[in-house]
């Protein structure tokens, strides 16, 4: 390939040099200038740029890339020693052996749904053009080398010709029947010479890619496909990143196995890998939205835990009442503010939630707290998790690393996660039995959790009557028109967007007046708790915090108030990891927003100050005077 003049070069080739040597010379040049030879250097390309400048050629491109990315690459390799045959004498340019030419489709038309599938929409109609799939690295395979071509001569015409591995056969080279020679004349001969010293090896990884959830349906199961990595492009993502890959989709034979049909799996093979890790760090919330969330504080200043049911309300909005829960699941992925202590330990900001009941539908798979880095994962079944897991899940969770030491590899892994959990009771539930012995998990392991709700589904003939009458007027809900005004309901665009936003734009502080409700609170816990216990308390106060300064950023403000820190009190109340001293906690699962939640706050909050030794008190603002 590299051997050959610019005359003997197809005139397919030739379109492909003139691009290169007229649109990307610079890269050329940046190339030649580098000091090893025997590297493989991308060369990128932007295939909008190249359908405005040669049209025909972009469309073969897409077309036909088995054949048309192999060209460019050739047209790579002349066009750069034209390059470097024009370089001055004493710019110090090395001929190079390997270019690839790599096309990034941002911008183009090949980003519409008929090129840019969802994995779990690949179909076969999709085979052989230019492809491009978006999704997130689960599994990361081992660097390997194969053989990835190998120069043959005819014996009877002398003509030399390069063949490819067919990854369909397992990376097996099948020779032509006949001599490929493109000659007036063919000879057809059938018996061919492999020429010594023409292999070309190359770098191979594989790695497997996944559909994001959340562009997904509820209970829609991700899909997931095999990706090939080569040369450049090895060891350029990891596990847990966001990647957009452009490459041409094929099959591998899945392994012989005696009475078993072989079948076809798909595989992309890639020629560009984008990470948009970035992409999804940073929540890009319009101007005029940010607006709409200042106005709607603003429109219930008088009342503002009625605003804040209002956002709880856009939680699984057909699932009746929970408003505990739905009030912990906000408070636990909008999370506290991450700090260091006077003895420079870090103390985690993201808060943990573990629901004992009936089971859901999530699943852990292998590497899940590390994919979920700065995400959220969740658990079920959490009480089956085998022991090694379940000793591996403290470091996760408290201190947000995960060790390895496997095979020979020493490493750290980061999973700066939120973790839903979810488990059942052993057998029948014992309100008089601690919540290790109904659960079967440890109390270190619970510690690690913020809150711990059980959901017992009691009788309660009026609180059954209330469901069913939500559930048969849901369809009527569901015919109207639903209104984008917040003060209504919160679409799930727009309560994700508002999570990140007062994470992003709030780091709230305590207020003396916060330090004291949860120092008070925290001394109670101390004399009511058991030597035992002595440890939990302290991890509950820590919670308390992380609870009281989530409880400030879902009120949108940067102090945490009383309010807050009574309010965190509650969500600590309700969970089973401690005892209560408030006895005003009712069941988490027939827990229902109240008409005038400000009016019920002034009773828990008169009721908790009493215990609390802090009723003489003055009555705290409830923190939005002076908002802007």
């Amino acid at each position: 390939m590299n051997s050959c003049n610019e005359e003997e070069v197809p005139m397919r080739l030739h379109s492909a040099v003139e691009y290169l040597l007229h649109s990307h010379s610079d890269q050329l040049r940046s190339i030649i200038l580098s000091p090893d030879p025997k590297l493989h250097y991308p060369l990128f390309v932007d295939y909008a740029e190249l359908m405005d400048a040669d049209p025909p050629l972009a469309r073969l491109v897409f077309a036909n890339p088995t054949d048309y990315l192999r060209f460019f690459d050739q047209a790579a390799i002349l066009a750069h020693k034209r390059v470097l045959k024009d370089m001055v004498s004493h710019e110090k340019g090395v001929e190079k052996k390997f270019i690839h030419v790599r096309f990034n489709v941002c911008g183009s038309p090949l980003e519409f749904p008929e090129t840019f599938p969802t994995i779990g929409r690949v179909r076969v109609k999709h085979r052989g053009i230019l492809l491009t799939l978006k999704g997130t690295v689960i599994r990361s395979g081992a660097v390997k080398m194969y053989e990835g071509q190998r120069t043959y001569q005819c014996k009877k015409c002398k003509h030399m010709f390069p063949l490819y591995p067919e990854l369909e056969t397992r990376n097996s080279i099948t020779l032509p029947s006949i001599c490929p020679s493109q000659r007036s004349n063919p000879c057809e001969g059938t018996k061919f010479l492999c020429i010594e010293n023409t292999t070309v090896c190359h770098d191979y990884q594989e790695i497997k890619i996944q559909e994001s959830t959340q562009v997904l349906g509820v209970g829609v199961i991700p899909r997931s496909i095999l990706v090939i990595l080569q040369d450049d492009l090895v060891d350029i993502v990891k596990a847990g990143d966001d990647v957009i890959i452009t490459g041409i989709l094929t099959a591998k034979w899945s392994p012989d196995l005696k009475d078993v049909r072989c079948d076809l799996g798909p595989i992309l093979i890639a020629n560009h890998v984008r990470k948009t890790n970035e992409m999804k760090l940073e929540i890009d919330i319009p101007d005029d939205v940010a607006m709409k969330f200042k106005q709607f504080w603003l429109d219930f200043r008088d009342t503002p835990l009625k605003g804040r049911n209002t956002i709880l309300r856009g939680i699984c909005p057909q699932v009746f009442g929970l408003f505990t829960v739905k009030l912990a699941v906000a408070l636990t992925l909008i999370g506290g503010v991450q700090h260091v202590d006077a003895s420079g330990t870090k103390i985690r900001g993201e808060s943990h939630l573990l629901l004992v009941g009936d089971p859901g539908e999530w699943m852990l798979e292998a590497g899940a707290l590390v994919l979920a880095d700065g995400g959220l994962c969740c658990i079920d079944e959490f009480d089956s998790m085998r022991e090694h897991d379940r000793a591996t899940i403290h470091e996760a969770m408290e201190q947000q690393t995960i060790s390895v030491a496997k095979a020979g590899l020493v490493t750290t892994l980061s999973t700066r996660t939120i973790v839903f959990g979810a488990t059942n009771p052993k057998g029948h539930y014992d309100p008089d039995q601690p919540l290790s012995v109904n659960t079967a998990l440890s109390g270190p392991l619970l510690s690690r959790f913020d809150i711990v709700l059980v959901l017992l589904d009691t009788k309660n003939p009026e609180w059954d009557a209330v469901v069913s009458s939500h559930i048969l007027g849901e369809g009527e809900y569901g015919n109207g028109k639903q209104d984008e005004d917040l003060a209504n309901i919160w679409s799930l665009s727009i309560l994700r967007g508002y999570i990140g936003y007062v994470k992003k734009h709030f780091k709230p502080v305590l207020t003396k007046e916060a330090e004291r409700v949860i120092s008070n609170y925290y001394q109670l816990q101390r004399r009511s708790a058991t030597h035992n216990a002595a440890r939990t308390t302290v991890r509950m106060l820590e919670s308390l915090i992380r609870l009281a300064q989530a409880h400030a950023r879902l009120m949108f403000r940067n102090e945490v108030t009383r309010l807050d820190a009574i309010a965190a009190i509650l969500c600590i109340e309700s969970s089973m990891t401690i005892s209560a001293i408030i006895d005003s906690i009712g069941n988490a699962l027939h827990s229902n927003f109240t008409e005038n939640p400000d009016e019920e706050y002034a009773k828990q909050e008169k009721l908790i100050l009493e215990k609390l030794s802090l009723i003489d008190e003055s009555p705290e603002s409830n923190g939005l005077e002076g908002f802007n």
